[in-house]
């Protein structure tokens, strides 16, 4: 045995091995077609999707170009489904509602879930118990909601009178005015909401480092300062995020006016939503609806773009 062989290769035997041309050339992995195989796979639900999603959307674009009741044969009337719903005198009306309800709910429904968030995250021994108690709205259908909530108004025997009749108020008309509905109904909004979005606000606290608020608390900072200068720009780009959603859900209310207060009294909790379905399905004009239906998505499209410019500088610091 030699000492070549003792002691392994050769330093010039290693330099011959890695010269240009004689390194090991890596294994090509076989091509199993799992890219087609995936797409295949996920055909079932992009044409599950596409004809329950997008075609009803390309089918209503169509319709506001034409004159139709769903049963005689449409007419192609090109913008004058536009024109007239336009013209409708209770457009203007429908959409001064559909402002103060976004408001109202924007004013009353997005800070509250935050205070509810900040103050759940808190507790120690309870905080399951009111976790539970916070989403047990969003549980409940809308329908049911609604309607329990109608007889919670009730002027004679409801519930929010007979509270109120223990420390002498009242009894109030919630719904009976026109300066009362559309309040009341924003915070029955709120209540069906705030579950939902507490959750999300939890959620997000959880995550945020611990090393923040142990820092905060070394140099002196009281709760008021911590929570201003470290919990809410942790929640900066979760809460631009919820106020655009929030902002999109209550320009586009419906079932509430619609089963507590069909759009009354005097039409004032009238909305767009619902001044669509009035001119589909009580006046039977399809044509007009879409071409509603297309002016909304419109301007909900054009809003969230503007609110998605505007807020991108602060969602990144």
């Amino acid at each position: 045995m030699t000492l070549t062989t003792l002691r392994g290769s050769a330093p010039g035997d290693a330099a011959v091995s890695r010269a240009p041309g004689n390194e090991p050339q890596p294994k090509r992995r076989r091509s199993n077609g799992f890219g087609w195989w995936g797409l295949v796979f996920l055909l079932p639900a992009l044409l599950c999707f596409g004809y329950f999603s997008w075609w009803p959307i390309l089918r209503g674009l169509a319709l506001s170009f034409q004159q139709t009741n769903l049963v005689d044969p449409a007419v192609w009337v090109g913008l004058e489904n536009f024109r007239r719903v336009l013209d409708d005198p209770l457009l203007a009306t429908a959409v001064v509602n559909t402002l103060k309800f976004g408001l109202l709910a924007v004013v009353i429904g997005f800070p509250l879930p935050v205070v509810l968030a900040l103050a759940m995250s808190e507790l120690r021994r309870l905080g399951g118990v009111f976790r539970v108690l916070v989403y047990l709205p969003v549980v409940i259908p809308p329908v049911v909601s609604v309607l329990l909530w109608k007889f919670f108004y009730d002027p004679d025997h409801g519930l929010f009178n007979a509270a109120l009749g223990v420390i002498g108020i009242g009894p109030l008309s919630w719904l009976q005015t026109s300066g009362g509905a559309l309040p009341s109904l924003v915070l029955l909004i709120v209540w069906e909401s705030a579950g939902g979005i507490v959750l999300l606000y939890l959620a997000a606290l959880s995550s945020v480092p611990t090393e923040l608020y142990e820092a905060a608390e070394v140099d002196g900072a009281s709760i008021r300062s911590r929570v201003w200068h470290v919990t809410l720009p942790q929640l900066r780009g979760l809460m631009l995020v919820l106020l655009l959603l929030q902002i999109i859900g209550t320009l586009q209310i419906f079932t509430e006016p619609f089963v507590m207060t069909a759009g009354g009294p005097e039409n004032s909790t009238i909305t767009v939503l619902y001044l669509i379905y009035r001119n589909a399905f009580v006046s039977g004009d399809f044509g007009s609806a879409a071409a509603l239906s297309v002016l909304l998505a419109l301007v909900l499209a054009v809003l969230s773009a503007v609110y998605l410019r505007l807020t991108r500088r602060w969602s990144k610091t």
